[in-house]
């Protein structure tokens, strides 16, 4: 039997203080229609594969929360168990009993970050230009720079014509010596909202003198206004900065540390806070990728500081956890990303040194084992097919077994692949697109008492690389059975114009929503430059 708690009395746990890890065990389809403002996605799907990054401690109290109706919360509590986390509770009768007891459900993801985002821009009247504004400074001939604050893969994807990336951490580092002359406006985009109210912002509160924008509704409000958008582009920041830019810089980041009473922590408190039992402590590195891959420290995970701010919950899936941030010793991204951590309301600190800090943490095993499950080649699984000797069941996205999948296989996930397994001829041959998933449904179909399954080495790509056909079926899964995709928000990065207004009005809608216990959660501080 699960311990369960009540709406109220989780609704006191949020607000307590103290750490708590709320996760709903959803599908990403599911949970972007409907969730708690605080609650962090970990789909039962991938429940081993990610808990242990966004709740390393397993003492934290735990409590899990799906829709009140399949009882995902019930099953993903025993998983966490039998893993030894020791706290774990159930929210009775899940998002429906949420809401019926008053409290408000949010649609979206990431909705805690962009929640901030457009309370900065209500607190803080970050100021902004339209669409048409830009185009007109262009049309007259005004000197500014556009920086598109998203990462490269983003900005190349789509951009406003004319953009440069440079996402949203490194601005502070970068912006001014980009612009040359303080008197030259800089425009921040991103795709929507978000980072183009944080990027300027950044850059307000860092103190640059330049006159400092964001572009509203970013490339989506410049879609929406009849303009075109730019394909394919690699402009990004100067790799290089000068001695006297980094020293301005620096300088600007002293400030700003203390403006906002910003802390910084030592190797020796450092290994003291990761050792600690009671206390949980993420590491993260907020550089570049090409920094990142070039060498980092023990323990740390790559989360660019833009991105870490505009989807906190990707990383830190602890409210009121500590978090400590660090750059390449430069002591001046970290402290900015630490400044927004600290508003978002978390114990936020800077290491000292950088990624040059001597620290060697602890080596603990952090993982959650799961079976191994025995492998079957294309050309196994092509005899088994032909002879009837086996079944298919795809664990892959539900888009992408639409676009091309094994013939005569089909489309499940894990909260429904023991029923799913359930009267299936001959052997069951798993194919995913990341390995973990398969071996964790596998253990949901053998408690079902279903036979061992297998999985296909090397997936989908083997078996075409084999030389056998695929199919395609636009309409199978049918939308009501896509749990793991969230159709308006993936939509609007398709041209979906609908999508794309349903989406900024989402976005715009947010504080709308918030009662007064979830706006003092966040600490937003507006100190004078």
């Amino acid at each position: 039997m699960n311990r369960a708690v009540t709406p109220l009395e989780l609704k006191a746990m949020l607000h307590d203080g103290a750490e708590l890890a709320l996760f709903d065990v959803r599908e990403a389809g599911e949970f972007g229609e409907s969730h708690l403002l605080f609650a962090t996605p970990l789909p039962y799907s991938r429940l081993e594969l990610g808990v242990t990054a966004l709740a390393p401690r397993r003492s934290v109290r735990v409590v899990l929360c799906d829709d009140g109706r399949a009882d995902i919360a019930g099953r993903a509590a025993g998983r966490l168990r039998q893993a030894g986390y020791t706290d774990v509770t159930v929210l009775a009768g899940g998002t429906r009993s949420w809401s019926e007891a008053g409290y408000a459900l949010f649609a979206g993801v990431n909705v805690p970050s962009k929640t901030f985002g457009e309370l900065i821009e209500h607190h803080c009247h970050t100021p902004r230009v339209t669409a048409q504004e830009l185009m007109a400074m262009k049309a007259a001939g005004k000197a500014f720079l556009l920086l598109d604050g998203r990462p490269l893969d983003e900005h190349h994807r789509m951009t406003i014509p004319g953009a440069t990336c440079c996402p949203n951490a490194e601005l502070p580092l970068r912006a001014q010596a980009m612009a040359r002359d303080e008197r030259i406006p800089i425009i921040v985009n991103c795709a929507g909202r978000t980072r183009s109210i944080l990027g300027a912002q950044t850059l307000i509160n860092f103190g640059i003198p330049n006159p400092v924008y964001a572009l509203e509704n970013g490339t989506q409000g410049w879609l929406l206004s009849g303009l075109e958008l730019e394909y394919g582009s690699n402009r990004r920041y100067p790799e290089s900065l000068d001695e006297k830019s980094l020293r301005g810089a620096q300088e600007l980041a002293g400030k700003l540390t203390a403006r906002f009473g910003l802390r910084a922590i030592g190797v020796p408190e450092l290994v003291s806070w990761t050792a600690d039992e009671t206390r949980t402590t993420f590491l993260c590195d907020v550089r570049t990728p090409e920094e990142f891959r070039a060498g980092t420290l023990p323990g740390a995970v790559h989360a660019p500081g833009g991105q870490l701010i505009q989807a906190t919950d990707q990383w830190v899936g602890v409210r009121n956890a500590r978090v400590v941030v660090f750059d390449g010793g430069e002591m001046v991204r970290a402290p900015v990303v630490a400044s927004w951590l600290t508003q978002l309301g978390y114990e936020a600190r800077v290491l000292e040194g950088g990624v040059k800090a001597q620290f060697l943490a602890e080596r603990r095993a952090t993982g959650i084992a799961l079976p191994e499950l025995p492998a079957v080649s294309a050309a196994e699984l092509h005899s088994l097919l032909a002879t009837g000797g086996g079944s298919v069941l795809d664990l892959g996205s539900s888009m992408g077994f639409r676009r091309e999948h094994v013939p005569g296989s089909r489309w499940t996930i894990r909260p429904r692949i023991a029923q799913d397994a359930r009267g299936v001829r001959g052997r069951i041959v798993l194919i995913a697109d990341d390995a973990g998933v398969a071996r964790a449904a596998a253990r949901d179909i053998e408690e079902a008492g279903s036979s061992g399954a297998a999985l296909l080495h090397g997936g989908l790509g083997a078996w075409k690389a084999a030389g056998y056909p695929t199919e395609s079926s636009p309409r199978n899964p049918p939308d009501a059975q896509c749990i793991d995709y969230l159709f308006f928000v993936h939509d609007r990065h398709a041209g979906n114009r609908e999508a794309m207004k349903r989406y900024l009005a989402w976005e715009t809608g947010l504080l709308a929503q918030l009662d007064e216990q979830d706006k003092a959660s966040f600490r937003i501080n507006s100190p004078a430059a």
